[in-house]
């Protein structure tokens, strides 16, 4: 059995997350672009697009939670069991993710192989995925290691965040000789070989890092998960910190979909003619502070521990969106606060996976079975059930404010619809009861900021009462861990 480095390297420190910054980027082309592709692109109608988009999130979403379980509870591979998995599946990725986006066949076997292609590159790049933030718990030693990488690898996901918006028309560009019809299958690939060329790094920069495990030695016994370890793994602490991690990715997901009608319809209010195009320097903006912040994150955690900069962000991010809800027609104030919220996102971002790692070695420490990569893949599902429930609270909000009815009259790009009746009809109800423009403002800064804070106090009192792993319990269960392995 080789023997397991003990300080984190200086490539470690710097640059694990490169490989997160290509899956960012990957995993973008897909959040903005698919259904721009199955609408534009393929040409399908907006049904069979909804109908496509809502089987696939469905399926990813269901089979989220079984790819750590998998990597846990086979035999381990050549270069460890959660190392070996950041090089044997996402080279695959970049050549299954370009038929996401590419209309092969007619309008009956397109979306069949479509909705193929999205299924099967999720499955590959989420094992990648999992092996990847399991590392975290694997290769560090404290919770200053765990939360130095974490937060690197926070700083890398919202960079790439950040940088997407300019890196995207650039490698379009360079691919325009496909044509418009392949442009985005062709990016798709692109940025699939770059994810799968930062996963290669990560695995070199981990070597040395992993125990690997030799038949006839004591690892085996304790790293290989069964059914009944893996049910036993889901104890409290696992369960009250994935309940409050969902409201760290409704932050991401709900806000991020609700912000454009925010500054169209509240901070702008088109109808009036005072439109400002605020949005790309939201986007900007915020996603520079949630960078700051996960840099800052290890920094916080190093004063205060990773579960206390969890929640210090969570009752900050709650408090600055009930600020900006209560003065949601101040649109100066409400940009201020929506910044400094992902400031603290990108902290809790980066603060989670240590979290995780944390509830790996108690979990360990109570069952005698390491489950890093089963409780490490948990992270996975609150995601997706975020990306699932956006929709249903984003469209809640606009049902309650009357959107369908006043829309014509709010958004700018249907103000030049060729049904001038229905502009008419729908300005004449807003200017003989202005309530009813203020009702729908209301409900879209529910979505915007309302909701997301109760949704943050909700995970703050799973992460005060559930979730109560501080850094002094864990150096305990890492000792006796340590005891009983005779190390």
């Amino acid at each position: 059995m080789n023997q397991k480095k003990t300080e984190l390297s200086t490539s470690l420190k710097w640059f694990y997350g490169i490989g997160d910054l290509g899956f960012t980027w990957m995993s973008n082309v897909e959040t903005f672009y698919f259904n721009v592709f199955l609408t534009n692109i393929a040409g399908f109608s907006a049904v069979t697009a909804g109908l496509i988009g809502t089987v696939t999130s469905t399926v990813d979403a269901c089979l989220s939670w079984i790819y750590g379980a998998i990597i846990n509870s086979i035999k381990p591979l050549k270069w460890g069991r959660y190392r070996s998995w950041l090089v044997l599946l996402p080279w695959l990725v970049p050549f299954i993710y370009a038929f996401q986006f590419l209309k092969i066949g007619g309008d009956a076997a397109a979306p069949i192989i479509i909705s193929i292609a999205f299924i099967v590159s999720h499955i590959l790049w989420n094992f990648g995925y999992v092996a990847n933030v399991s590392m975290i718990a694997v290769a560090a030693n404290s919770g200053e290691e765990r939360a130095t990488l974490a937060s690197m690898r926070g700083t890398y996901n919202n960079l790439g965040g950040v940088l997407f918006s300019y890196v995207f028309p650039f490698v379009t560009g360079l691919v325009a000789f496909v044509g418009q019809q392949n442009t985005y299958a062709a990016a798709a690939f692109i940025f699939g070989v770059l994810t799968a060329l930062g996963y290669f790094a990560h695995f070199k920069m981990f070597d040395g890092y992993e125990v690997i495990e030799e038949a006839g030695s004591a690892a085996p016994s304790r790293q290989k998960t069964s059914i009944g370890d893996i049910i036993r793994a889901l104890n409290v602490q696992v369960v009250s910190l994935l309940i409050a991690d969902l409201a760290k990715w409704m932050i991401k997901f709900v806000i991020a979909a609700v912000a454009a009608y925010y500054w169209e319809v509240v901070a702008k209010n088109v109808l009036f003619g005072n439109g400002m195009a605020i949005q790309p320097f939201y986007v900007l903006c915020t996603g520079i502070a949630g960078v700051i912040g996960a840099f800052a994150a290890q920094y916080i955690a190093k004063a205060v521990g990773n579960r206390m900069a969890m929640i210090i962000s969570y009752i900050a991010m709650a408090i600055m969106l009930l600020i900006g809800y209560f003065a949601f027609q101040n649109a100066d104030l409400v940009f201020i606060m929506i910044t400094l919220v992902n400031f603290f996102y990108g902290v809790s971002y980066a603060s989670s996976p240590a979290l995780y790692a944390d509830a790996v070695i108690y979990s360990e420490w109570k069952t005698k079975k390491n489950a890093a990569g089963w409780i490490s893949g948990l992270q996975n599902l609150p995601l997706k059930v975020a990306v699932m429930t956006r929709s249903i609270i984003v469209n809640a909000c606009l049902a309650v404010g009357a959107f369908d009815t006043l829309k014509f009259a709010v958004i700018k790009s249907l103000q030049t619809d060729a049904n001038a009746a229905k502009v008419a009809e729908a300005t004449q109800i807003i200017s003989s009861d202005p309530s009813k423009l203020e009702g729908l403002q209301r409900a879209i800064s529910m979505g915007f900021m309302l909701i997301p804070a109760i949704a943050l106090i909700i995970g703050l009192v799973f992460l005060l009462f559930g979730y109560t792993l501080n850094k002094e319990k864990i150096a305990q269960y890492q000792a006796e861990i340590a005891q009983n392995k005779g190390e």
